[in-house]
């Protein structure tokens, strides 16, 4: 289940046969500030459903993606089609809880206590530094309230798996990813990677970074032999810093960086470009922004590279614990 062009095009590419169910149909993402459209009702999520049941559609999933859905009706029927996927085999269910950023909700304030009854039945969750906040209460403000909220995470809803996408901290021009898998006893085991920036705004990283950890994070433990154990947990011998979860974070980060400077070199070239032919001149600020949104749009297609095999890997994107 996916339920976007990034995240389908992700996973075919990475060799994943998926099938869609959109929760939105816009004709455009809403980095440009502005879009028609409308959220798939929870009505039509559901009858959706159950037409692809009738034909035999839902057997044979693996593992689940959910992502940006808007209102609490429609989130619970995601919920409830997952749980039965859940409940008539062993599936992985990747949950991203996208809710907001920056300090800011983008979804109905309804939104957050259907996703925090819903945690418990995700075998990982994917949220960013202010998602972290909005589901722990626990503002994170340095490397210690990080490691707190992350152990949070786990006891409070049962996670198996969990990975804080992106943290800045004060007075630190770094940026971190940090994950977890934990322990067969509950126990966090926590690893940390720092992540070097790319100046620009990008619409659909976090669908990107989703993509890229299902399908990693599924090759990382089919290696490990852990297909077939639940939420596919390595034995408790297994050290943070070798944990197939962050060998996968190390490879989608990897991925991500170069998908980014393609775009960053791209969207440079085109607006050079239209600053040297004066096409910006007389554009008021809301013209500017669509001319640049558009030029920053992710060079998926151009980066097949660097998504299917990305360099460097262990050497550029460090693991340790923390």
């Amino acid at each position: 289940f996916v339920g976007n062009a990034v995240t389908t095009f992700v996973l075919q590419l990475l060799g994943l046969e998926t099938s869609g169910l959109n929760t939105v149909q816009f004709s455009n993402h809403s980095g440009y500030r502005q879009k028609t459209g409308e959220a798939t009702s929870a009505a039509l999520i559901s009858s959706l459903w159950e037409g692809m049941k009738m034909n035999g559609l839902d057997k044979g999933f693996e593992m689940v993606l959910s992502g940006y859905v808007p209102g609490a009706a429609e989130l619970e029927a995601v919920g409830e089609i997952v749980k039965e996927v859940k409940r008539n085999g062993r599936c992985f269910w990747l949950l991203d809880p996208v809710m907001g950023d920056q300090g800011r909700l983008y979804v109905s304030e309804s939104v957050v206590p259907v996703y925090q009854t819903l945690l418990s039945h995700a075998d990982l969750i994917v949220p960013n530094q202010f998602e972290t906040e909005v589901l722990t209460g626990i503002s994170v403000t340095s490397l210690d309230s990080l490691s707190t909220a992350i152990d949070t995470l786990h006891s409070r809803y049962n996670l198996p798996h969990v990975i804080v996408t992106s943290v800045t901290l004060p007075n630190s021009n770094t940026m971190y990813c940090a994950g977890s898998t934990r322990t067969s006893t509950s126990q966090s085991r926590k690893f940390l990677i720092e992540v070097p920036l790319i100046d620009g705004f990008f619409s659909g990283t976090g669908d990107l970074f989703a993509a890229l950890t299902l399908a990693r994070l599924r090759e990382k433990s089919e290696d490990a032999g852990l297909l077939k154990t639940d939420s596919w947990l390595p034995g408790d011998d297994v050290a943070p810093v070798d944990l197939p979860l962050a060998k996968a974070v190390q490879g989608v980060l990897a991925s991500m960086n170069g998908v980014l400077i393609r775009t960053k070199t791209e969207r440079d070239r085109i607006l050079q470009g239209m600053e040297e032919k004066g096409l910006f001149v007389g554009k008021d600020h809301k013209e500017k922004h669509i001319m640049t949104t558009r030029a920053s749009e992710l060079r998926l297609v151009q980066s097949r590279r660097e998504l299917m095999d990305p360099e460097d890997v262990e050497s550029r994107y460090e693991v340790r614990a923390f």
